[in-house]
């Protein structure tokens, strides 16, 4: 009897420590999956966090020109004041890019009557005065900044000429341009202008505003990416 007894509780004992076994072993693997759940769900937001990231990323540096491309800051000058030129030489000092004056090869008459009437005439004639000091070449340029005044509410007629001396296919370009009266009609008339004789190339808005207004010109380089 004392032996029937020893048996039974011997088999009782196997049968707990097993039943135990299984118990350690089920909560293990119910911890594992919990953690492999909680793991899958991190790592989940952790890759739409990543993607949304390079998405901004990638949205941010299409609004900036190439790093490795160079910038040229050109502009046509007329008036004493220089308003042009001021605007150029800011935009160059920002943008550390090169900076060329459109030089006509037939100087305009430093009067200011007589020069709107050859203005006047170009403009009609829709001509394209010869430049003396016209580059080669500006493949080297990713972005190629174009300033003038506006004449006769468009932008001068040497604009064209430079512009349509060159394939400008893939170039980003950004005019700029002031006037006496600031009047926006002109302004668009300019960018008219400036988009049919820069054919091929991306014509970004263009910047509109005093030469003395360097906060609105650094604000238009930051939204171009130029500056940060």
């Amino acid at each position: 009897m004392k032996r029937k007894i020893g048996l039974l509780m011997v088999f009782a004992m196997i049968f707990s420590l097993a039943a135990c076994g299984r118990t350690a072993t089920d909560a293990s693997d119910g911890a594992g999956s919990a953690a492999d759940e909680s793991a899958q769900a991190k790592s989940g937001v952790g890759t739409e966090t990543q993607a949304a990231e390079a998405a901004e990323e990638s949205a941010e540096m299409a609004k900036r020109p190439e790093e490795d491309g160079k910038t040229l800051i050109v502009y046509f000058s007329w008036s004493s004041s220089g308003n042009t030129e001021k605007m150029a030489s800011y935009i160059q000092g920002q943008t550390n890019g090169d900076l060329l004056e459109i030089e006509p090869l037939h100087p305009y008459p430093a009067d200011y009557e007589e020069c709107t009437d050859v203005a006047l005439v170009e403009r009609d004639e829709n001509a394209r005065p010869e430049i003396a000091n016209l580059p080669d070449s500006v493949e080297e340029y990713d972005a190629i900044f174009i300033g003038y005044p506006i004449w006769w509410h468009t932008a001068p007629m040497i604009i064209g000429t430079f512009l349509e001396n060159y394939d400008l296919s893939g170039v980003s370009v950004y005019p700029f341009t002031q006037s006496a009266s600031m009047d926006v009609s002109q302004f668009e008339n300019s960018m008219d202008f400036v988009r049919e004789s820069a054919a091929g190339a991306d014509v970004h808005d263009g910047l509109f505003t005093e030469a003395s207004d360097t906060e609105g010109i650094l604000a238009y380089l930051t939204e171009n990416g130029f500056t940060e």
